[in-house]
């Protein structure tokens, strides 16, 4: 798939923009790159646009902010948009991704046609979660990108699939982070707030995912709030990676979501 590069201000960012038809923004996770969504971009795009940025600080898209919160990589994605003249779009965020996906609904949902949690949470980090954010910080200061990839990439799949290749693409998607984007992004994770309001208030279709063996953020976390408007999908036999776990699934959930938008 082709890459395509735009400079906003404050960054440069690099995306995939592939099909027609109604518009799907495909958030990555940390340490991830649009490259995450190889296998279920081809089957989206045949029926949608389907648009995949590499997030700030992540790929080959930069950033000169500096200690950016979660809602600063938001109005980036605004602006990103707004650049490419897309009023109303479905937003699909994985992990990360679904944390800027809240706070880009929270400020920007009239720019939404509806939106996505997979394998993510509304809920903040526990203060456990947090001290293990702020050493993975100094980790990555003093060691690089590589250790810290090494430790948290087998902890995404579920343990049925260690051995599969997709589990050293993900390490090589993640070893191309650069080390200030790794650093700013774990601050970012870790001061974020608690974003269940969101859920809570909006009118908008919401999509929850979660992996039936996800390590990272087990179903109850994503199934936070229960709504007329807020559907619950398990992705069966997959951890907290369904986009190479179970592409076909997720697609599925994805289009039959699509369908109702």
């Amino acid at each position: 798939m082709e890459t395509k590069s735009m400079s906003i201000t404050n960054s440069t960012i690099t995306y995939i923009d592939e099909g027609e038809g109604k518009p799907i923004v495909l958030l990555h996770g940390f340490c991830g790159s649009s490259a995450y969504w190889s296998e279920v971009i081809p089957g989206l795009s045949e029926k949608y646009r389907v648009i995949a940025p590499d997030l700030p600080g992540h790929g080959r898209s930069a950033t000169t902010l500096k200690n950016y919160t979660i809602a600063d990589i938001a109005e980036i994605i605004n602006a990103f948009l707004d650049k490419l003249n897309l009023n109303k779009v479905t937003m699909f965020g994985h992990s990360l991704g679904g944390y800027i996906t809240l706070a880009f609904a929270e400020k920007y949902s009239d720019s939404l046609n509806g939106f996505s949690l997979v394998h993510s949470t509304a809920f903040p980090d526990s203060e456990e979660a947090k001290k293990g954010r702020s050493t993975n910080i100094e980790k990555v200061k003093a060691e690089g990108i590589k250790p810290l990839i090494d430790g948290l990439v087998p902890k995404l799949f579920s343990p049925d699939h260690l051995k599969q290749q997709y589990v050293e693409t993900a390490k090589q998607i993640g070893y191309r982070t650069p080390v200030e984007g790794a650093i700013h992004t774990l601050s970012a994770m870790r001061d974020r707030p608690d974003r269940n309001s969101v859920l809570e208030s909006t009118s908008l279709p919401v999509l929850l995912i979660a992996g039936e063996q996800d390590q990272i953020i087990p179903a109850e976390k994503t199934f936070s709030v229960s709504k007329v408007n807020i559907k619950q999908s398990v992705i069966k036999d997959s951890g907290h990676m369904s986009m190479y776990e179970q592409p076909g699934e997720l697609s599925a959930a994805i289009k039959d979501f699509m369908a109702n938008i």
